[in-house]
């Protein structure tokens, strides 16, 4: 690549973040007009097309995965019966409602991946904030937010999290012991805040109005059936890699899908077509397009240098680098889509350990697992930065993507400014309360 094609692609780069951060476009058009130049420049070609796949198809397939199996429950009729229940659960009260919010999506993203988790609690919420008369854009990106940060309980709730720990070979029970308690923290330090930054609602009380007939289920096989995908993925999601054919978290997605279409093929409730049209296809081609700016970044080989040059700056003291990386991802994930963040910031983690002697050459190949205690703490603080760094704007996570979404659909649009007054305060908060974490991590492994 030439230095012209270098400053070219950090070019399009600033302009995409620039012109979604102003508003001046939609963000998918705007991501995809930034490919568009890269491609005119042959700054990526058919070549690149390959390790695009490699490092997207997985997030996207749990994705699109997780969008057909909320689409399909969605026709069951169960949402109305949990709108309902969350209703009277909160007594007329604002307060209570976020208070719930935390605790309705915490567990669901414990064992689904976080925009899946959004896309099955959205339909409930907006309708108690109407119920309540309250504007349901605050409590959708508080659900987003959450959904991030409860990602961190388990190694499958966040794609961030899931690129790191299968790239270091980490089981979820070694997850369970080195990382879930940072993300249990990170989780708790939202509640102090929500009064702060969502006063209006947290202040709101209403008299709810005399409650509805139970919500009759028209077709209870249906939902049986619909139930049981959720419950065979959330089963594979926490046993499918130790199978004798290991099955991985996007392939567990796939397989939901799947028999989620053949459920409504055969229920004959709606056409499978109408299913897949309504995925929000929006989503997964703004992030494939972001997947895309980020390969054409890598080739820059400007993350290679950079892995040098951390060896030079801090040599074989990896807790510098641990924090540096921290709070460097954590400022980029707010401004790129997380994902493929952290997959570029891998290569550089790598890379730098290969030039410090902590792990051999063969370590910047697939399928490497012996990594030292010593360098798990770079590893978790890649995982602190990646995922909560991205609550802080619209578009730094799929769940704040899918977030965005299902408000226009309602006919609220969500700006960037509009998601950065409430996410800005809560992820620098939690990248704080993750550095302690790390620091501690670190003093523990010696």
């Amino acid at each position: 690549m030439t230095d012209i094609q270098i400053y070219l692609t950090i070019g399009v780069f600033a302009a995409v973040i620039l012109v979604i951060a102003l508003d001046v476009v939609d963000m998918a058009v705007a991501a995809l007009l930034g490919v568009c130049v890269l491609i005119m420049f042959d700054i990526l070609d058919g070549g690149d097309l390959i390790q695009i796949v490699q490092t997207a198809s997985g997030p996207l397939a749990l994705l699109f995965g997780g969008m057909v199996v909320a689409r399909v429950i969605s026709r069951t009729g169960i949402f109305a019966w949990l709108e309902e229940a969350l209703l009277r659960a909160t007594a007329g009260s604002g307060k209570r409602l976020l208070l719930l919010i935390v605790v309705l999506v915490a567990p669901v993203c414990a064992v689904l991946p976080n925009a899946t988790a959004v896309i099955l609690v959205a339909p409930i919420i907006v309708g108690v904030c109407q119920a309540l008369k309250v504007d349901f854009v605050g409590p959708l990106i508080i659900t987003a937010i959450v959904s991030n940060a409860a990602g961190m309980l388990t190694l499958v709730g966040d794609p961030a999290t899931f690129l790191v720990g299968s790239a270091i070979g980490l089981s979820f029970i070694d997850y369970l012991r080195l990382v879930s308690l940072g993300g249990l923290l990170a989780l708790l330090v939202i509640v102090p805040l929500l009064p702060r930054l969502l006063p209006e609602i947290w202040a709101a009380r209403v008299t709810l109005p005399p409650k509805r007939p139970p919500v009759t289920i028209e077709r209870p096989a249906f939902l049986a059936l619909s139930l049981l995908v959720l419950g065979i993925m959330v089963v594979l999601f926490l046993v499918g890699e130790s199978l004798p054919n290991t099955i991985i978290p996007p392939q567990v997605a796939i397989i939901g899908a799947s028999l989620a279409l053949l459920v409504v093929y055969g229920a004959r409730i709606e056409p499978v077509g109408e299913v897949i049209r309504d995925v929000d296809w929006k989503t997964i081609v703004f992030l494939g397009a972001i997947f895309t700016l980020v390969q054409a970044f890598v080739k820059t080989e400007l993350l290679q240098g950079l892995s040098i040059q951390l060896y030079h700056w801090f040599g074989d003291d990896f807790m510098p680098v641990a924090l540096l990386s921290l709070a460097g991802i954590g400022v980029l994930s707010s401004l790129l889509a997380n994902i493929p963040v952290v997959a570029a910031a891998l290569v550089m983690t790598t890379g730098y350990l290969v030039a410090a002697e902590a792990v051999p050459e063969i370590a910047l190949g697939p399928g490497f697992t012996d990594w030292p205690d010593a360098t798990l703490p770079l590893f978790i603080a890649m995982m602190f930065g990646g995922t909560l760094g991205g609550n802080a704007t619209l578009i730094g996570a799929s769940a704040n993507v899918v977030a965005a979404g299902i408000c226009a659909a309602q006919g609220k649009r969500v700006t960037f400014m509009q998601f950065l007054r409430i996410g800005l305060p809560i992820a620098a908060v939690q990248l704080s309360v993750g550095t302690l974490y790390v620091l501690a991590l670190d003093a523990i492994l010696g």
